[in-house]
């Protein structure tokens, strides 16, 4: 197929009615009705042929009396980079107001709602008001592991009263605020050797709520600690030793499931992610976007990446099926070579 050119004023018609991506570096095209000129591949509604002009260059059209269409940018070198920056900007101001409004977001960001909305949720994942309520959410745990009083973290978190915060407490921490500040202190650990290196494993009343793969005990401590600040180092006696045992077997071998019960914290968001981790076949991949597919969010690559990386419970939620589109191995929260020998292992028993 040969290489266009839209070198004629017909050529390049048929690229504005196709939209063309591969025409957008080529040329412009002006609306003399409308005073506006747009790149060929923008996905506004087409005008008619004789009331449409072609120039080379956004400078051309300028010059011609011309405005840029605020839809496709023609006049930006790179349109998608300026709305991934307005996006990030509009990430920035939802959590610094958590009463700031969909329209007053579009207003800083000089788009519609409607447009400004589907944009966010195609680039993160989420909603607006999803974003803006999970930074509150955050507002409250940085709050409560500072020590603050409930009621004062409550209302600085950005929550209108005590009492709307109780009825979301659950989504908001996975617990209470009491427990939250306290550290949940139900929460206990042991460490041991498995192997794919040292293990971590935490189990609170609920169930097993963490298991943490690393080089050395100091630095799987100080990781457990960062979600649950005062959980406290047991024994290896007993029940518990019988229950850690479970999962380091598990983890060395996965034709043995682990039949203990769960302790998943985690955002609404994050839980589906996860359950569509665990329904990956032993043996098998997915990528980043199969996986946003498999959720029924396409374009939320980014958010379930960031939802993987936000995973405490290795091999059992595992994360590590999940790679880049090109099947290469991309992050992994317990280090990439942990992440091949894994793939290796599963792929090897799935031969046998």
């Amino acid at each position: 197929m040969r290489n266009p050119t839209f070198i004629t004023d017909e050529d390049r018609w048929q690229a504005v009615l196709a939209r063309d991506p591969r025409a957008d570096e080529r040329f412009v095209f002006a609306v003399q009705t409308t005073g506006i000129f747009c790149r060929p591949s923008c996905r506004a509604r087409h005008a008619l042929r004789k009331n449409v002009r072609f120039y080379p260059d956004a400078h051309h059209a300028v010059q011609a009396g011309f405005r840029p269409c605020k839809r496709c940018m023609p006049d930006k070198r790179d349109p998608q980079e300026q709305k991934l920056a307005k996006v990030e900007h509009a990430c920035r101001l939802l959590e610094q107001d958590p009463t700031l409004t969909l329209e007053g977001l579009a207003q800083q960001v000089a788009m519609s709602p409607f447009h400004f909305h589907r944009l966010f949720k195609s680039v993160t994942g989420m909603t607006p008001k999803a974003w803006q309520q999970a930074a509150r959410g955050q507002r409250l745990r940085t709050a409560l592991a500072q020590g603050d009083k409930i009621t004062d973290a409550v209302l600085a978190a950005g929550f209108p009263d005590s009492s709307s915060y109780y009825r979301k407490a659950n989504d908001a921490l996975g617990m209470t605020a009491k427990q939250y500040r306290k550290g949940d202190v139900a929460v206990r650990y042991a460490i041991s050797d498995c192997s794919l290196g040292r293990c971590l494993v935490a189990e609170s009343e609920r169930g097993i709520c963490a298991i943490l793969l690393g080089d050395s005990d100091a630095e799987l401590t100080e990781e457990l600690a960062a979600q649950f600040p005062k959980a406290a180092h047991a024994p290896l006696e007993e029940d518990f030793a019988q229950r850690v045992q479970q999962v380091i077997v598990s983890i060395d071998n996965r034709d043995v499931p682990l039949a203990l019960p769960l302790d998943i914290r985690g955002t609404a968001f994050q839980q589906r992610v996860w359950q569509a981790l665990r329904n990956i076949p032993c043996g098998e991949t997915a990528s980043y976007r199969q996986v946003a597919q498999a959720i029924g969010q396409p374009s939320a690559v980014r958010a379930v990446a960031g939802a993987c990386a936000a995973n405490t419970l290795a091999i059992v939620i595992p994360c590590h099926r999940v790679v880049r589109n090109d099947g290469a191995l991309s992050g992994y929260r317990w280090g990439t070579a942990r992440k091949a020998l894994l793939l290796k292992r599963e792929a090897k028993r799935q031969e046998g």
